[in-house]
């Protein structure tokens, strides 16, 4: 049996508005690339079904923008967020060093 992929991404939940809570870990991509699970949690691909949301959460239904990280940080859709976008621990040093390419600020 071999590894599943894993891989760091962006997730902002959009359950609350376009500015949900964000943050930066690292998602489990399951074998037909149409779900990935993250945090205990099972997201499937909605597949342009979704308004400014490309998941959700199977449980639940809540929709989320799950994604690449940007090199420039830049990963909200929509600027004017006050939220900050949290960084799982296990992946920080990954994502400053690999994904941002500087020090953490």
């Amino acid at each position: 049996m071999s590894a599943r992929k894993t891989r760091i991404m962006y997730i902002e939940d959009k359950s609350e508005g376009l500015n949900g809570p964000a943050r930066i870990g690292r998602v489990t991509l399951s074998k037909s690339g149409q779900s990935l699970h993250y945090a205990g949690r099972t997201f499937h691909r909605l597949g342009g079904q979704g308004f400014k949301a490309n998941y959700a959460d199977v449980e639940t239904g809540d929709h989320f923008w799950i994604s690449g990280p940007r090199k420039d940080g830049l990963d909200r859709l929509y600027d004017g967020s006050t939220r900050p976008v949290e960084i799982d621990s296990d992946v920080e040093h990954e994502y400053w060093n690999e994904i941002r390419a500087h020090a953490r600020p």
